[in-house]
């Protein structure tokens, strides 16, 4: 008996961070052009009301009432349901750019680039794709990028597309 070592080809997996802008749809229809995967994982982070920064804070000194927790779930479903809807939108856009695409939500507990790349590690994937926010002097410093965060914090290739980029891409041969 012969040891076989041959394995099938490894697939190769992306995953595209979107949030609905139309830099994640750029950062899309990029991907789509000059990418190849045999799959793609379009990822929407939300992020629940109850755990947003000003609500955390306030309750954390003490201030405001004991946190309505029916309440907090009423908001935490609408808002889940919104980013489900952008993530169906994302979808869409990857299948009409030509890629084999699934969609998830992750749930951000602390930051959204944290999300995100540790989205990445749990879904192995071989590239991170993401759009810039734009943001540039003071809105840049006052609002951290995302994008920034997820190039120093991931370790796996990222590919960033650039608010910038208004033209339609195009191949070259």
């Amino acid at each position: 008996m012969g040891d076989d070592h041959s394995q099938a080809p490894r697939t190769t997996v992306m995953m595209i961070a979107y949030d609905g802008s139309s830099n994640a749809d750029r950062a899309i229809e990029y991907a789509g052009r000059f990418l190849k995967a045999d799959d793609a994982r379009v990822v929407t982070a939300w992020e629940p009301g109850s755990a947003s920064p000003a609500r955390l804070s306030s309750l954390a000194a003490g201030f405001g009432p004991p946190p309505d927790t029916t309440f907090d779930a009423g908001v935490d479903s609408e808002i889940r349901a919104e980013a489900e809807a952008v993530n169906r939108h994302g979808l869409a856009l990857a299948a009409a750019n030509g890629l084999n695409a699934t969609g998830s939500l992750v749930e951000v507990e602390s930051t959204v680039w944290g999300a995100l790349v540790a989205a990445a590690d749990s879904l192995d994937v071989d590239l991170l794709v993401t759009g810039t926010s734009g943001s540039s002097g003071l809105r840049a410093l006052l609002h951290s990028s995302v994008s920034q965060h997820v190039l120093q914090h991931c370790h796996r290739p990222v590919f960033v597309v650039p608010a910038r980029c208004d033209e339609a891409p195009t191949a070259t041969s």
